[in-house]
C-alpha cells in the first residue's frame, strides 16, 4: 500500500490538524511538543509536507545514530526544515520536551532576511545532521523564540512584522554560530569525512572511463558519504576553506594539466575524456581556475 501524504499549506492548516485554537498570527506560530503529542500522534505510514520553514527543538530520551556511531542527544537537538520538504515518520525515540517554530515564507517575503534565507544552508541538512546544543545554548535560543512568541501574541501593528523577522534572523545567526562550534567539537569525525571525500575524489578522477560516467556532482559524493550536499559543502568549507564543487574543479584541473602536458590529445579530446559534453565548458572552467586557456597553458611547456 503506497504511503499517504498530508500537505499543510498554511499555519491555520497546521493548527486544525493538531486541534489547536486558530493561530494568533497567520504567518508564524510556536507549538510546544508536549501539547502537540497530547492532541496529535504522527502516523507511522504518513509523510508530511509543510509549506513553511520549521525550526524544531527536541529533547530525546535515548540514543540516536549519527554516521557510524551513536550519540546521546539528551541536552537537546535543533532540526531545520525548508518549505515543501517531505518529513517522514520520526526516529524511534520518545520526545521528552521541546517546541517547534513555524514560519510561513510570506512573513519574510521582501525583507532582507527573505533575500538571504538560502544562505542558512542548515535548512537543507538531513535529520542526522541536526544541531546538538548545550543547556546554555538552548537558553539563548529559547529567549529568541520567547520574544517572537510574545510579539505575535499581542495586537498586530505596523511594527510587528519587522520585530518578529528581526528576532528570527537573530535566532538563525545564533544557530550559525553553534553549528560552527559543532563542526569543530566533532573534529575527529569530520576529519575522517574529509579524508574519505578526498579518497573518493581521487578515485573518481583516476578512472579511464570518464567519457561514459561524466563529471561527478556534489550529490554523488554526498550520497557516498551518507550526508546531505549542503552539510558536506559546509563541512569541507570549515575544514579546508573550499566547497565540494571547488574541490571537484581543482581535481579536474590537476588531471587536465597532466593530460595537456603529457599527451598529444586535442583540447576537445581532453574535454570529452574528462567527462564534459561540450569542450567550451571545459575551456571556460579551466581559464577561470588558472587564468589561461587550455591551449595557452599547453604552450607554456
Amino acid at each position: 500500500m503506497p504511503n499517504k501524504y498530508i500537505d499543510l499549506k498554511s499555519i491555520s492548516d497546521l493548527h486544525r490538524m493538531v486541534q489547536y485554537a486558530p493561530p494568533r498570527h497567520p504567518l508564524v506560530s510556536v507549538i510546544d511538543h508536549c501539547d502537540f503529542y497530547k492532541s496529535y500522534r504522527p502516523k507511522a505510514d504518513v509523510f508530511y509536507r509543510f509549506g513553511f520553514y520549521i525550526i524544531s527543538c527536541k529533547k530525546f530520551d535515548g540514543l540516536l545514530k549519527y554516521g557510524k556511531g551513536h550519540y546521546d542527544f539528551n541536552e537537546g537537538s535543533l532540526m531545520f526544515t525548508a518549505p515543501d520538504q517531505v518529513i517522514g515518520p520520526g526516529p524511534d525515540v520518545e520526545v521528552e520536551e521541546g517546541w517547534a517554530l513555524f514560519i510561513h515564507p510570506d512573513l519574510i517575503h521582501g525583507t532582507d532576511l527573505g533575500k538571504k534565507i538560502h544562505q542558512y544552508s542548515f535548512f537543507n541538512y538531513e535529520i542526522n545532521e541536526a544541531l546538538h546544543i548545550s543547556e546554555k545554548e538552548k537558553q539563548i535560543i529559547k529567549d529568541c523564540v520567547a520574544k517572537i512568541e510574545k510579539e505575535y501574541a499581542q495586537n498586530i501593528d505596523k511594527h510587528s512584522q519587522g520585530l518578529i523577522v528581526s528576532n528570527i534572523e537573530l535566532l538563525l545567526n545564533y544557530c550559525n554560530r553553534f553549528y560552527d562550534r559543532q563542526f569543530y567539537t566533532r573534529a575527529k569525525v569530520n576529519s575522517d569525512v574529509v579524508q574519505q571525500f578526498e579518497k573518493l575524489l581521487k578515485d573518481y578522477f583516476s578512472q579511464n572511463n570518464l567519457i561514459e560516467t561524466g563529471l561527478p556532482n556534489v550529490g554523488y559524493f554526498a550520497s557516498r558519504l551518507n550526508l546531505s550536499p549542503n552539510y558536506l559543502s559546509d563541512l569541507l568549507g570549515k575544514f579546508t576553506g573550499k566547497t565540494t564543487q571547488e574541490h571537484i574543479h581543482l581535481e579536474l584541473i590537476d588531471k587536465a594539466k597532466t593530460m595537456l602536458w603529457g599527451t598529444n590529445q586535442s583540447i576537445s579530446e581532453i574535454a570529452y575524456g574528462l567527462g564534459f559534453e561540450h569542450p567550451s565548458h571545459f575551456t571556460k572552467i579551466f581559464k577561470t581556475k588558472t587564468g589561461k586557456s587550455p591551449s595557452e597553458y599547453r604552450l607554456m611547456n
